[in-house]
């Protein structure tokens, strides 16, 4: 044991939050509430082959390095596995990954391509869709939720903004499931590694098709766009396409799954949101603080610094636990409640700080609109069928989830649905 971890438990040094396998074999609930009452700053050791990091589970601690980019970077990397790796090739060129006056430059770019004109039009096919699909999935009595639902809202969304054809979406969406998570326990790595290159190659192929024949896209909007009075290159533009389509399929997905699966098993909540005696807007956040698909980003130190306490040395890997934070009792009053009605609710699912994810409106709406489609065209629903995880050290939730729904005939026939 080294001096880092003197006095640490060895059930708890016993976790590694590298392996897939430990999120779903352990009380993790358990751990994370002992690691911010007693270890909040706490040295992983290596293990496994994979070096050592700092892993931060306490919601102050974890605001504090999401808003300093003074001391810490993302530029090596902003999950384990870039960060364990040595690096992002992509440092400098993807927003999620740069820094300073660039990530500035670069995010105001993106920030026109997404335009509250397309936005707002976006938001209004979001409802339009959720609508349509739900109102189809409540008729038949019975689905699966997570692939014939979930599966089919974000990703049509991100792909209406990016222009990508609907012939192409199901081709993505499989890639897409396939980079960040698994739907089993099994799957090679190198799998992973393939859907991202395959991904990478396809939004190649478009961009390329979009320099000769524009669109009203995102894409079209990048390709016209600069940075420092230097036209984007293929290569940034491809690179944050990639960011997109994953932050913008993945992340919404896995949390409309959570809310249905945790809504099922809610009783009351689900009286609360049918009976309109909660907000939308305020239910929303409840279900982004309780789903938290994200559970981690990390930085690497600059300079030595401390955190909570501890002094983290330059170059040392700094993992800052977003499913940690947001159920820390210090910020949330029972935060192992699923309270639809939780206000004030200052839950990190989006991140925060300069790296504040760039989707959020676009994820908010989207599971608004599935409470809203939940709570109008159905008087219930349970589950059809044992649910089944994905793995991964990054994304928390569900690959499959049979429900059975009963119809709230009035409110499919007000919608004329």
């Amino acid at each position: 044991m080294s001096i880092r971890t003197t006095g640490v438990p060895d059930e708890i040094l016993a976790i590694d939050l590298v392996d897939p396998r430990t999120y779903l074999e352990n009380d993790m609930r358990e751990y994370w509430r002992r690691l911010r009452a007693e270890h909040p700053v706490h040295w992983h050791p290596p293990a496994r082959g994979n070096p050592g990091f700092w892993v931060l589970s306490r919601h102050a601690d974890v605001m504090a390095v999401y808003r300093d980019d003074k001391h810490f970077t993302s530029e090596r990397g902003n999950v384990l596995v870039t960060l364990l790796a040595g690096g992002d090739t992509a440092a400098g060129q993807m927003l999620a990954v740069t820094d300073g006056e660039r990530h500035k430059d670069l995010r105001n770019v993106m920030l026109k391509a997404f335009s509250p004109r397309a936005l707002n039009r976006v938001a209004d096919r979001v409802r339009a869709n959720t609508r349509r699909i739900m109102a189809d999935a409540v008729r038949r009595g019975e689905c699966e939720f997570a692939g014939e639902i979930a599966a089919r809202i974000p990703l049509t969304t991100i792909s209406d903004l990016l222009g990508v054809p609907e012939a192409d979406r199901a081709h993505l969406l499989g890639l897409t499931r396939s980079s960040l998570s698994s739907d089993e326990a099994n799957q090679d790595a190198d799998d992973s590694w393939t859907a991202r290159s395959e991904i990478l190659l396809y939004f190649s192929e478009l961009v390329a098709e979009r320099r000769k024949i524009p669109a009203d896209d995102v894409i079209s909007a990048l390709i016209a766009s600069e940075v420092g009075g230097v036209p984007l290159s293929d290569r940034d533009i491809v690179l944050n396409c990639y960011s997109l389509i994953l932050g913008g399929d993945e992340t919404s997905r896995l949390t409309m799954i959570d809310q249905v699966l945790t809504l099922s098993k809610s009783p009351r909540q689900w009286r609360s949101l049918k009976n309109r005696e909660v907000s939308l807007e305020t239910a929303t956040e409840e279900v982004l603080r309780w789903a938290t698909p994200a559970m981690h980003f990390g930085r690497t130190a600059l300079v030595d610094v401390e955190v909570g306490g501890r002094l983290i040395r330059a170059g040392e890997v700094v993992t800052l636990w977003n499913i940690a934070a947001n159920r820390d009792e210090k910020v949330f009053s029972d935060p192992y409640a699923f309270d639809l009605g939780r206000t004030p609710n200052k839950h990190v699912t989006f991140g925060y700080g300069p790296h504040f994810c760039l989707g959020a409106f676009l994820g908010r709406v989207e599971v608004r609109e599935m409470l809203s489609a939940l709570r109008d065209l159905t008087s219930g629903f349970e589950l059809a069928g044992e649910p089944k995880p994905i793995h991964s050290n990054l994304m928390a939730g569900m690959s499959w989830l049979p429900v059975r729904f009963e119809c709230d005939e009035a409110g499919l026939a007000e919608e004329g649905l």
